[in-house]
């Protein structure tokens, strides 16, 4: 297995990524031995405890076996990983994000999964080195107030809400992990140059900055501003809520593989070398089986990604009419380019 490199560790360690996690280690045996010594599972996942806990119950029926999970971000938890390198005692790798799991493909961490598990997932939303699958799905989009916007004056792209027609009324979060892969995406696609301009021009019209997804959509919702760049899912999370007749917002899909169209997704990838192999693929085909995808359908309004699995969302635009942007998701592993610009631009 090869050692992360000392420039990674050194660039984690100095953002302050990497210290956070190593002081959440805890203590157990490698080869999936738990405190008590009994064989094990380990997960790391970056998604939230609330969330997923009750899928990953179900999964520790499903797969025979105690499983333990390690709850952080999925960035320190990356990070402590290629720290850990083939000490860690993590068995699987469930991500928020693509970027993590694309950190750790490309220092050499994880194994290549079988085909016959990539091919339960579309190859746009699988590592291309066929060491880690996605599992669901989110879509960049514009949250709008239709009391202060007509549809059809939505902009169509996001290097639209920067012109001075939308002075002061788009809102974001840009300490939020999915604007921030958002950013690093436009980075990819577009370039440093063009992205910085944008990040630059989006201070410089006033856009107003939220603590998160939620807290912009609540100022859409409030008539604070007019746009908001969230995720799909909080939406039609707070429709489930309340009933679409008392959500005073609506959602615009951009069109045309706008950058501002970005699909991330959660996902997964086995850690070489962690003695956990066959537990760790039971577990990748459990979070692929149609019980675990409806879960994201149903609690989490994400799109399922596992072949054969739609979502029942009402009103959700089918994840093949999304317009989203030709990309490698796995180069959406340059967070801390992405946060040292967004540093330098003085929006974090």
């Amino acid at each position: 297995m090869r050692r992360p490199s000392v420039r990674r560790i050194t660039a984690l360690v100095a953002a302050g990524l990497l210290l956070p996690a190593l002081a959440a280690c805890g203590s157990g045996d490698k080869d999936g031995a738990s405190d008590g010594g009994d064989p094990s599972l380990v997960i790391y996942t970056g998604r939230n405890e609330k969330l997923v806990k009750p899928l990953l119950d179900k999964l520790e029926k499903a797969v025979d076996t105690k499983v333990e999970v390690r709850y952080g971000d999925s960035a320190e938890l990356a990070a402590q990983i290629l720290e850990e390198g083939d000490r860690t005692k993590a068995g699987l790798f469930f991500s928020q994000d693509a970027g993590a799991l694309g950190a750790l493909s490309r220092e050499g961490m994880l194994q290549k999964l079988p085909q016959s598990t990539l091919d339960e997932v579309d190859e746009a939303y699988r590592g291309s080195a066929g060491d880690w699958v996605g599992l669901s799905g989110r879509v960049r989009v514009i949250a709008y107030n239709p009391d202060q916007v007509d549809e059809d004056d939505v902009p169509d792209s996001v290097f639209d809400v920067v012109k001075p027609a939308w002075k002061g009324k788009v809102g974001f979060a840009p300490t939020n992990a999915s604007f921030q892969a958002f950013v690093t995406g436009m980075r990819v696609l577009k370039g440093d140059d063009a992205t910085r301009k944008w990040l630059a021009d989006l201070k410089a019209n006033g856009a107003k900055t939220y603590a998160h997804n939620l807290a912009t959509l609540d100022a859409v919702e409030a008539g604070e501003v007019s746009l908001g760049l969230v995720n799909h899912y909080y939406w039609y999370e707070r429709v489930a809520e309340k009933g679409e007749d008392k959500v005073n917002s609506r959602l615009h899909f951009l069109p045309g593989k706008d950058p501002g169209a970005l699909i991330n997704v959660s996902g997964a990838g086995i850690l070489k070398d962690s003695g956990q192999s066959a537990a760790a693929q039971k577990a990748v085909d459990y979070l692929l089986s149609k019980e675990a995808q409806s879960y994201f359908a149903d609690e989490t309004k994400e799109y399922p990604l596992a072949a054969g699995v739609t979502s029942t969302v009402e009103d959700l635009p089918p994840l093949e009419s999304l317009q989203s942007p030709d990309i490698d998701l796995g180069k959406l592993d340059s967070l801390q380019e992405t946060l040292a610009m967004l540093q330098d631009v003085g929006l974090v």
